[in-house]
Protein backbone atom coordinates (compact mmCIF):
# COMPACT_ATOMS: atom_id res chain seq x y z
CA UNK A 1 0.00 0.00 0.00
CA UNK A 2 1.25 3.56 -0.94
CA UNK A 3 0.02 7.04 -0.44
CA UNK A 4 1.43 10.39 -2.78
CA UNK A 5 1.37 13.51 -1.09
CA UNK A 6 2.31 16.76 -1.27
CA UNK A 7 2.99 19.43 1.19
CA UNK A 8 -1.21 20.17 0.85
CA UNK A 9 -2.43 17.00 1.62
CA UNK A 10 0.82 15.80 4.10
CA UNK A 11 -2.20 15.71 6.85
CA UNK A 12 -4.27 13.23 5.12
CA UNK A 13 -1.15 10.83 4.27
CA UNK A 14 -0.21 10.82 7.65
CA UNK A 15 -3.38 10.03 8.96
CA UNK A 16 -3.83 7.26 6.43
CA UNK A 17 -0.43 5.71 8.23
CA UNK A 18 -2.45 6.00 11.35
CA UNK A 19 -4.98 3.94 10.69
CA UNK A 20 -3.04 1.19 9.05
CA UNK A 21 -0.99 1.34 12.18
CA UNK A 22 -3.59 -1.49 13.76
CA UNK A 23 -2.41 -2.26 17.35
CA UNK A 24 1.08 -1.64 16.13
CA UNK A 25 3.01 1.28 17.91
CA UNK A 26 6.33 1.23 16.42
CA UNK A 27 6.82 2.96 12.54
CA UNK A 28 10.65 2.15 10.92
CA UNK A 29 10.94 5.09 8.46
CA UNK A 30 13.32 3.78 5.44
CA UNK A 31 14.16 6.96 3.01
CA UNK A 32 17.29 8.96 1.67
CA UNK A 33 18.37 12.04 3.08
CA UNK A 34 15.99 15.08 2.56
CA UNK A 35 12.95 12.72 1.19
CA UNK A 36 10.72 13.62 3.88
CA UNK A 37 10.68 11.54 6.83
CA UNK A 38 11.30 14.26 9.96
CA UNK A 39 8.68 16.22 8.01
CA UNK A 40 6.10 13.38 8.20
CA UNK A 41 6.79 12.30 11.29
CA UNK A 42 6.33 16.28 12.80
CA UNK A 43 2.74 15.43 11.43
CA UNK A 44 2.19 12.62 12.98
CA UNK A 45 2.84 14.33 16.19
CA UNK A 46 0.55 17.09 15.22
CA UNK A 47 -2.13 14.62 14.70
CA UNK A 48 -1.59 12.83 17.98
CA UNK A 49 -1.39 16.82 19.04
CA UNK A 50 1.64 16.20 21.14
CA UNK A 51 2.28 19.09 23.69
CA UNK A 52 6.09 19.19 23.00
CA UNK A 53 8.08 21.11 20.15
CA UNK A 54 8.83 18.36 17.77
CA UNK A 55 12.29 18.96 16.23
CA UNK A 56 15.14 16.43 14.90
CA UNK A 57 16.71 14.33 17.20
CA UNK A 58 19.49 14.40 15.09
CA UNK A 59 22.22 14.88 17.69
CA UNK A 60 20.06 14.02 20.87
CA UNK A 61 19.10 10.30 19.25
CA UNK A 62 15.77 10.07 20.94
CA UNK A 63 13.47 12.94 21.44
CA UNK A 64 10.30 12.03 23.54
CA UNK A 65 7.10 13.94 23.21
CA UNK A 66 3.74 13.85 26.10
CA UNK A 67 0.09 13.53 24.91
CA UNK A 68 -2.44 12.21 25.96
CA UNK A 69 -3.23 8.53 24.84
CA UNK A 70 -7.48 7.64 24.75
CA UNK A 71 -6.77 9.88 27.79
CA UNK A 72 -4.11 8.98 30.03
CA UNK A 73 -0.49 10.20 29.86
CA UNK A 74 1.56 8.77 26.78
CA UNK A 75 4.93 9.27 25.08
CA UNK A 76 5.98 9.79 21.47
CA UNK A 77 9.62 8.74 21.39
CA UNK A 78 11.36 9.70 17.67
CA UNK A 79 14.30 8.42 17.01
CA UNK A 80 17.00 9.41 14.35
CA UNK A 81 19.66 6.26 14.27
CA UNK A 82 22.00 7.94 11.37
CA UNK A 83 25.04 8.95 13.56
CA UNK A 84 25.03 5.42 15.44
CA UNK A 85 27.62 3.25 14.50
CA UNK A 86 25.88 -0.27 15.10
CA UNK A 87 23.09 -2.22 17.52
CA UNK A 88 25.14 -1.84 20.40
CA UNK A 89 25.57 1.85 20.66
CA UNK A 90 21.85 1.96 19.70
CA UNK A 91 21.35 -0.33 22.98
CA UNK A 92 23.40 2.14 25.46
CA UNK A 93 21.46 4.90 24.01
CA UNK A 94 18.30 3.38 24.71
CA UNK A 95 16.69 2.82 21.33
CA UNK A 96 15.81 -0.80 22.76
CA UNK A 97 13.95 0.29 25.79
CA UNK A 98 12.43 3.02 23.71
CA UNK A 99 10.96 0.67 21.13
CA UNK A 100 9.60 -1.91 23.84
CA UNK A 101 7.88 0.74 25.76
CA UNK A 102 4.49 0.09 24.36
CA UNK A 103 4.90 3.95 23.43
CA UNK A 104 4.47 5.33 19.33
CA UNK A 105 7.99 5.09 18.63
CA UNK A 106 8.81 7.05 15.24
CA UNK A 107 12.60 5.64 13.64
CA UNK A 108 14.43 7.13 11.12
CA UNK A 109 17.29 5.17 9.61
CA UNK A 110 16.54 2.02 11.05
CA UNK A 111 18.84 0.14 8.93
CA UNK A 112 21.16 1.15 11.85
CA UNK A 113 19.95 -1.40 13.90
CA UNK A 114 17.91 -3.87 12.50
CA UNK A 115 17.97 -6.61 14.61
CA UNK A 116 16.25 -4.51 17.52
CA UNK A 117 12.57 -3.93 15.94
CA UNK A 118 10.11 -5.97 17.47
CA UNK A 119 7.95 -8.13 15.50
CA UNK A 120 4.75 -5.80 15.44
CA UNK A 121 7.20 -3.09 13.75
CA UNK A 122 5.22 -1.23 10.73
CA UNK A 123 7.74 -0.43 8.16
CA UNK A 124 7.85 2.06 5.77
CA UNK A 125 9.68 3.97 2.91
CA UNK A 126 9.36 7.44 2.11
CA UNK A 127 10.45 8.86 -1.30
CA UNK A 128 11.29 11.53 -3.71
CA UNK A 129 8.74 11.48 -6.67
CA UNK A 130 9.25 15.05 -7.45
CA UNK A 131 10.15 18.41 -6.54
CA UNK A 132 6.44 18.41 -4.78
CA UNK A 133 5.53 15.35 -4.01
CA UNK A 134 6.90 12.32 -1.97
CA UNK A 135 5.42 8.99 -1.75
CA UNK A 136 4.59 6.56 1.37
CA UNK A 137 4.89 2.96 1.14
CA UNK A 138 3.58 0.60 3.66
CA UNK A 139 6.46 -2.27 3.30
CA UNK A 140 6.20 -6.12 3.28
CA UNK A 141 7.70 -7.57 6.34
Amino acid sequence: MEKVFSLSNIIQAASWLLENLGDKKVVAFYGEMGAGKTTFIYTLCQILEVEDMVSSPTFSIINEYKFADSGKPGSVYHMDLYRLRDEEEAVRAGVEDCLYSGHYCFVEWPEKAPDLFPEATLFVSVSVVDDQNRKIEILPK
